[in-house]
Order: C-alpha cells, then sequence, then structure tokens
C-alpha cells in the first residue's frame, strides 16, 4: 500500500447539520419513535410525490431487513408460498421468506443490467408463488412494466428491494410510488445514497397494507406508541391484537434522516457526475461498465460495478489486489445467493442455473463512490485501475 491516504469503497456523508439535528433530537428528551420519525415519514413521502391526501404512506423502520419482512407478512406470506427473487442479491432480500416459513425461488438476471430477468420470473412461477421480489441493482430500476404485466397475469403481488434505488425513476415515476407494486423498501444503510446509521422505509398506496406494517413494526400494538406517551390526558390503555415485532425507527435516527432526505438531490448529482466521469474516463478500458439509464430514467448510483470483459489480460481478484495495494477499497456485489451454503443446499442449486449471474460474479468488482469523494480521489481511482488492467 502506498502512503497515500486510503480511500474506502464507500464513506458516509455527514456534516455539521445531521450532527446538529441528532444533538437536538437527543436534548428533546423523546428519543424513541415520536415526533422526528412521524416527520420523516411524512417528509419521505412528499419527495416520492406522496400528496397531502395519504395515497402514498412511508412507514419508518429500523433496517430494510424488517421493512422487506414486514411487507411480506402484511401481504399474508407463509409456510407453502414461495417468492421468486434474482440471485445476484444480498441475503437479506430472501431471507425474510424464510422467517414467515416461506420459500425462495431464485432466478437468474439480464446480462446487460444485472436485474431480474422478467423472462427467469415467468418460467419459474408456480402454483406456490405469491410474490415476485425485484431488486433495483446497483441503483438501476428494473423493467418494472414487465414485471407488473406479469404479476398482473398471475394473480401475483409485487414488493420492490429499493435498498440502492433512491432516488431512481422508472419511466418518469420515482421508484417507490409505481404502479402496480404492494410496498416498496428502502435502505439507509451506512453506505446508501442516504443514511440513518441503520433504518429503512417502506411505502404504500395500499392503505391496508400500511395499517398491518404500522401494528407489526411495534409488538403488534393496536395503538401508535408515540400517541400514547405523548398524549396529555391518560392514554395507557392499549391492546396487542398481533405477535408483531420490534423494528421501529428511533427519533436519533429519523433526524439524521430528514436532514440527509433535504441534501439528496445535491447528493445524487454529486453520484451522477462521479459516474459519469467513470464512464467516460473507463470506456477505453477492457471493462463492461454499469448499464445507464434509459432516456427518461434516472439512476441512483449507488454503486459503480465494472466487470472485467474477455479481453481483459487479468483477473478480478488480480484487479482488487493491484487496487488495495495502491491504496483503494473494493467489494464485490455479490457472491450470489446459489454460491452461498444455505441457499445453495436448500434447494440443491448449481451455477448452470444461473449462467448470467455465474459469469458476471467471476468478473466483477465495485469501485468507489460515494458522495464525500473529492475529484482527488477519483481520479486516484482511475489512474490505479488503468494500471491494473492494462
Amino acid at each position: 500500500m502506498t502512503e497515500a491516504a486510503f480511500i474506502p469503497f464507500a464513506r458516509p456523508d455527514i456534516g455539521p447539520a445531521e450532527i446538529e439535528a441528532v444533538a437536538q433530537a437527543m436534548r428533546s428528551g423523546w428519543i424513541t419513535t415520536g415526533p422526528q420519525t412521524r416527520a420523516f415519514e411524512q417528509a419521505f413521502s412528499a419527495f416520492l410525490g406522496g400528496g397531502s391526501d395519504g395515497d402514498l404512506q412511508a412507514i419508518a423502520v429500523n433496517s430494510a431487513t424488517a421493512g422487506l419482512h414486514l411487507a411480506l407478512e402484511a401481504l399474508g406470506v407463509g409456510p407453502g408460498d414461495e417468492v421468486i427473487a434474482p440471485t445476484l442479491t444480498f441475503t437479506a432480500t430472501v431471507e425474510v421468506a424464510r422467517y414467515l416459513g416461506a420459500d425462495a425461488a431464485l432466478v437468474d438476471v439480464d446480462p446487460v443490467t444485472l436485474n431480474i430477468d422478467p423472462a427467469r420470473i415467468e418460467a419459474a412461477i408456480t402454483a406456490r408463488t405469491k410474490v415476485i421480489l425485484p431488486v433495483h441493482y446497483g441503483g438501476l430500476a428494473c423493467d418494472m412494466q414487465a414485471i407488473g404485466a406479469i404479476a398482473q397475469r398471475h394473480g401475483l403481488r409485487v414488493v420492490e428491494d429499493a435498498a440502492h434505488a433512491l432516488p431512481a425513476t422508472h419511466q418518469g415515476a420515482p421508484v417507490g410510488r409505481l404502479d402496480g407494486s404492494a410496498a416498496t423498501v428502502f435502505s439507509f444503510y451506512a453506505n446508501k445514497t442516504m443514511t440513518t446509521g441503520e433504518g429503512g422505509m417502506v411505502t404504500t398506496r395500499d392503505a391496508a397494507v400500511a395499517h398491518r406494517l404500522r401494528v407489526m413494526r411495534l409488538h403488534g400494538i393496536s395503538r401508535d406508541a408515540f400517541d400514547r406517551f405523548s398524549s396529555k390526558t391518560p392514554a395507557w390503555y392499549y391492546e396487542i391484537v398481533a405477535p408483531g415485532f420490534k423494528y421501529n425507527m428511533t427519533d436519533v435516527a429519523a433526524a439524521m434522516g430528514r436532514v440527509q432526505l433535504q441534501r439528496l438531490p445535491q447528493m445524487h448529482q454529486r453520484r451522477q457526475q462521479l459516474a459519469g466521469r467513470y464512464l467516460r474516463e473507463l470506456a477505453d478500458l477492457p471493462l463492461v461498465l454499469p448499464a445507464p439509464a434509459p432516456a427518461g430514467q434516472s439512476h441512483a448510483w449507488h454503486l459503480f460495478v465494472i466487470r472485467l470483459s474477455e479481453r481483459a489480460r487479468v483477473t478480478r481478484d488480480a484487479v482488487i489486489a493491484a487496487l488495495a495495494q495502491a491504496g483503494i477499497g473494493t467489494s464485490v456485489h455479490y457472491v450470489p445467493l446459489h454460491r452461498q451454503p444455505y441457499w445453495r443446499d436448500r434447494y440443491q442449486l448449481r451455477p448452470e442455473q444461473f449462467p448470467q449471474a455465474e459469469q458476471a460474479y467471476q468478473r466483477m468488482l465495485s469501485i468507489p463512490l460515494f458522495t464525500a469523494m473529492s475529484d482527488d480521489e477519483q481520479t486516484r481511482v482511475i489512474a490505479a485501475l488503468r494500471a491494473s488492467v492494462r
């Protein structure tokens, strides 16, 4: 490793405004789910175009994993059911189906976008299928028109894993309020396009789903905890209507989220600038660069995933090692689920069942892309990458 400062794969973009917002929340005396969380939910809905009529509801949770679990539970997913999802994703996408006793049906991805292949979805549908769970890989929206049509033909529900996808758009509409989806789940983990440290948000235009989410995120209690504890008149009584979970967001996290949400357009613009420069300056290398968003759509650019082309003379692992030696962090998104022992063994999965994901995995790595990245840091990444693949 050189003496130059290490450039991580990702670095949170946290400033004085976020720190002060968190401090104010802590000084307020209300640090769990309360007024900050409610205000964050309202602001998030408004950001996605939700009106005052409540057509789009946002429910804050303590992680995207929790949000996915709640969304599937609200749709009645249970033992004997199947959820279709791509193999090229993090395990959280489908582990939530197992929480509910359901099974995951993993399918291959499109070779260009690395998003779930709609044709593979159709082929995987059985009498047990209940939900299609597309993942907007890297921040590029899936072909939701095709997926929605498949769901409608077969009477299925769609839950979008949008952990990478804020603020991506699809055919002019923001991911999070697309027609045909029962719910969309966002992540605010530390390396995402905006962060609350840990946290997530579920959006839905289905009032029944929203109600179930709110009840189940906090122990199955029939009344909002903030309403009970902030009431100026006796309001101690509550009822447990279901065996719920402990998935609520804290006001400390929500306070940070409100500031990050205000900054999101500026941060997204910076990500677009960084991604644009990578696309221009890496175009002549033996690489397959990420697919840009189609005309009229917007890429969130959570990740910048490159793949070594067939004419490359080095391996993926050699490039990762060379970049590490130059003081540059990388990652791989992802080791496909069909290679992970639990999923592989449970469903007897083989690499040849997923040729596109398998080929991509052998050649892919994610290079640094974060809004706090300086132009000089990006110059170093480009130079080191050019040196490693030449």
